[in-house]
């Protein structure tokens, strides 16, 4: 176990893609403390992908890419303009309300926060928004996707988990609008004081609202055909997968006419390309995962925990703790790979639902993606700002607070997350 911490350990600090620290940590710690043959390897990889609900991985990413090909962002962001577009701060607000409506969609928290950057960002600086903290908000707003049912995170953690994906869906509804809510309070009250910049609001109109929400309902008929669909037991979430993409396609081709088909070849060419980086990084990690299940890793730390405390809570304050250190340089697959299969053997010891706790590592891979240095989301929202990443990230404090309160809330009351599957029945 030695060897493969200080290899992983090593080599990413080298630089090393994540993909291939994975790969290559476990390799040498096969060669150098087994006799195991190195062919396993190849095995192990294969296995970690021969699952049937992992397909629906390429599905979800065809939905987003034809999701922001077809119009339907822009037009989840005029609805939401139409919504709230009246309040101080208005683009901030936008900005929240309209990640939450793409979340509902895409499932890819990159994908929300390029989305909602490259629509908001030109008109934040034309207002004279703070164009660091719009950056913050839209990161911490976009990053939400992953908690917000469908989620590309979601499904293979529960494949990982052997949960749910229906309940572990539901699971993510009440904790993730929470998140949004709070963004949208935070965001408010720096715009009341922010200047008379952010007091430059659109006047409300039910006419603009009943165009903009006529024009916005097919896109949000995504959700709905995934979520009843899956819950309805007419498909299962692979299946529910391909529906979406195939439903995505035919709005932006056919009704909304803004996806020329020519464009079809290099849009599938973009799913392949990001389907196979997330499918790379859950072979490799299958091997990672596998050497530290042999190697007893979940039982040591489970007779770690509890000579420090038998304490449910506490159990899962070192969980947060972990997982939200880890998320700070890991990506959220890899690291989900890697320390669910050791912590989830753990928390069923400890008597915590298991719907509960994937629910809460949905959460810290969410904030994961806003803190540096690794975080995409922060990342993706400065690139598109034009802002260097010190610069937002200083701007992250209060959105970041707003995020620890949720997770807090969730922590310590297990029915937020668990309220709607248990009202559709999907558990005890």
């Amino acid at each position: 176990m030695l060897v493969i911490a200080v290899a992983f350990v090593f080599l990413l600090l080298a630089g090393v893609p994540v993909v291939f620290v994975l790969g290559a940590s476990a390799v040498i710690a096969l060669v150098t403390t087994t006799d195991v043959p190195v062919a396993i390897v190849s095995q192990r990889v294969f296995a970690g992908l021969n699952t049937f609900t992992l397909m629906s991985i390429p599905f979800f990413v065809f939905a987003g890419v034809i999701m922001d090909a077809g119009g339907i962002s822009r037009r989840i962001v005029e609805f939401a303009s139409a919504v709230i577009g009246w309040v101080v701060g208005s683009l901030l607000q936008v900005s929240c309300l309209a990640a939450a409506g793409l979340a509902a969609i895409s499932g890819s928290g990159s994908a929300d926060t390029a989305a909602i950057s490259a629509i908001m960002q030109p008109q934040l600086r034309r207002r004279g928004y703070d164009v660091d903290f719009g950056a913050a908000i839209i990161a911490s707003a976009g990053s939400i996707a992953q908690v917000i049912p469908p989620s590309l995170t979601m499904v293979i953690l529960a494949v990982v988990s052997n949960v749910s994906i229906g309940a572990l869906f539901l699971s993510g509804v009440v904790p993730g609008l929470m998140c949004i809510a709070i963004l949208m309070v935070i965001a408010y009250f720096h715009a009341r004081t922010g200047g008379p910049a952010y007091r430059e609001t659109e006047p409300f109109t039910f006419a603009r609202l009943l165009r903009t929400g006529w024009a916005a309902l097919p896109a949000a008929g995504m959700p709905v055909l995934i979520l009843g669909g899956i819950l309805g037991g007419v498909f299962t979430p692979t299946e529910a997968a391909a529906v979406s993409g195939f439903y995505g396609l035919l709005i932006g081709a056919f009704l909304y006419r803004d996806l020329d088909l020519k464009r079809l070849p290099d849009l599938i060419l973009r799913t392949v390309s990001l389907s196979a980086a997330v499918m790379l990084i859950i072979g490799t990690a299958s091997v990672f995962s596998w050497l530290i299940a042999n190697a007893n890793v979940p039982q040591l730390l489970g007779n770690w925990i509890a000579s420090v405390s038998s304490s449910t809570l506490m159990f899962l304050l070192i969980a947060n703790l972990l997982f939200l250190f880890v998320g700070m340089f890991l990506e959220t697959i890899a690291a989900i790979l890697i320390i669910v299969p050791v912590l989830s053997p753990i928390a069923a010891q400890m008597g915590v639902d298991p719907i509960h706790f994937s629910l809460l590592i949905i959460l810290n891979c969410a904030i994961g993606t806003v803190t540096p240095p690794y975080g995409v989301s922060l990342f993706v929202a400065s690139s598109v700002a034009g802002r260097p990443v010190l610069s937002v990230a200083k701007k992250l404090a209060l959105p970041l607070a707003g995020l620890f309160a949720v997770l807090v809330a969730v922590t310590l009351v297990p029915d937020l997350p668990l309220f709607l599957p248990r009202l559709a029945g999907l558990i005890d």
